[in-house]
C-alpha cells in the first residue's frame, strides 16, 4: 500500500464550478473558466490559489486583473510551461459550440497577470481542430501535446505537439481506439501516457496507452481494471506525472465511473480512490489516506502537481459531485 494525507486547504462559493482549467506555477493554482450551471459558462476571472505550505490565510484566493481575456468557456484544457499558462479551445456561446481559434493558444503570463494570444507561425498549415474535454501536457522545455475531446460532433483520438518557440503543429500518430472525450494524457521519462475516457457508450479503462515521440509510436499496457489491482474504468478525471520516493510513477484519482442517464445535465457515479503507478516497475497501488478528513468522491474537477515542494503534492479543485452540486473545495495531496 501506498501511504498519503489529504488538506483541506480552503473552501468559497467564488469558486464553485466544474469543467474548469486550473495549473500550478510557483505555488499557486490559475483557475479559469467552468460552468457552476449546466452549459452556462462563468465569466473569464482568473484566480489565483496560494496552495503551497507557505500560503497566508488570507490571501488564499486573489481574483486576477487581466486587461484582456479569452471568451468565457467551459471543457477547456490547460498546461503550465515556462511559468506560463497555456489553454486551448473549450466550448462556449450561445450555442456552447466548441471554440474554433485556428490552433491558438491563449497564454497566461501571471508575472504581469495578463493574457496573450499564441497563434501558429504558419496559418496555412494544419492545425487541431477546436473542442472540449480534450487534454494537454508537456515536456517541461519547448513542447505541449493536445489529445482527443469532444469536436462539433462525435468524438476524437488525434494527436498533436505545438512547439512554442517555433509556433508550429505537428501532427503525431494517432492513438489507439475508441476515440473518446474526457480522458487524460501526462508526460514522463520522455514518452505520453494516456488512460481513461468516454468514447459514447461506456468509460474506458484496463489499458496506459505509451506514446514514444521518438518512434511516432504507441505501445499498450494493459491491467485488471477491477478497483483491486487496478485503477476501474473512468473518465472527466486526472493523470499526472511526478516523483515518488525516488521513483517516476503516475497518479490517477476521482473520475465518473457510470455517466448519468441526464447526459452533461446530471451527475453519474463518482470516484473518491486514487492510484499511483511505478512507471519502472508498470504495476498499479491504490493509495490508502492516513485522516478521516479527505475529499468526496468527483469528476469534472482539475488537479495539478506543486512542483518544488518539500515532498511530492498534488492540488485538486472544484469538479461535479455525485450529487450533481459543483464544489468549490480546495485540497493537496502529499504524498
Amino acid at each position: 500500500m501506498a501511504h498519503a494525507v489529504w488538506t483541506k486547504l480552503f473552501s468559497d462559493a467564488s469558486i464553485r464550478r466544474s469543467s474548469q482549467t486550473m495549473s500550478v506555477i510557483a505555488g499557486n493554482a490559475y483557475l479559469y473558466g467552468g460552468e457552476l450551471q449546466p452549459r452556462e459558462p462563468v465569466d473569464s476571472t482568473v484566480y489565483r490559489l496560494a496552495v503551497g505550505r507557505d500560503c497566508v490565510a488570507d490571501s488564499q484566493i486573489s481574483p486576477l486583473t487581466t486587461s484582456s481575456a479569452p471568451q468565457p468557456r467551459v471543457g477547456a484544457a490547460s498546461t503550465a510551461i515556462n511559468g506560463k499558462v497555456y489553454v486551448f479551445s473549450g466550448r462556449g456561446g450561445i450555442a456552447m459550440a466548441p471554440i474554433e481559434e485556428a490552433g491558438s493558444f491563449w497564454v497566461l503570463d501571471p508575472t504581469p497577470s495578463g493574457w496573450s494570444q499564441v497563434t501558429p507561425a504558419d496559418p496555412q498549415s494544419p492545425y487541431p481542430v477546436g473542442r472540449s474535454y480534450h487534454t494537454l501536457a508537456n515536456d517541461g522545455k519547448d513542447t505541449i501535446f493536445l489529445h482527443a475531446g469532444c469536436p462539433e460532433k462525435g468524438r476524437l483520438c488525434d494527436l498533436w505537439a505545438f512547439n512554442i518557440v517555433t509556433r508550429q503543429w505537428r501532427e503525431l500518430a494517432s492513438a489507439p481506439k475508441p476515440a473518446r472525450g474526457g480522458t487524460s494524457i501526462a508526460y514522463a521519462e520522455g514518452k505520453v501516457f494516456r488512460m481513461n475516457g468516454f468514447d459514447g457508450n461506456k468509460e474506458q479503462g484496463g489499458t496506459l496507452d505509451v506514446f514514444d515521440p521518438e518512434k511516432n509510436v504507441w505501445n499498450t499496457i494493459t491491467y485488471l481494471a477491477d478497483g483491486i489491482s487496478g485503477p476501474s474504468a473512468r473518465s472527466v478525471s486526472c493523470l499526472l506525472s511526478l516523483h515518488i520516493s525516488g521513483k517516476p510513477c503516475l497518479v490517477t484519482m476521482f473520475g465518473e465511473h457510470d455517466p448519468s442517464s441526464l447526459g452533461h445535465q446530471g451527475a453519474g457515479k463518482m470516484l473518491a480512490d486514487a492510484w499511483i503507478f511505478d512507471i519502472e516497475s508498470q504495476k498499479w497501488t491504490k493509495i490508502e489516506v492516513d485522516n478521516e478528513d479527505v475529499p468526496q468522491g468527483r469528476g469534472w474537477f482539475d488537479a495539478d502537481v506543486i512542483s518544488g515542494a518539500s515532498q511530492p503534492s498534488i492540488v485538486v479543485h472544484g469538479g461535479l459531485a455525485e450529487s450533481n452540486d459543483r464544489l468549490g473545495d480546495v485540497w493537496r495531496l502529499d504524498l
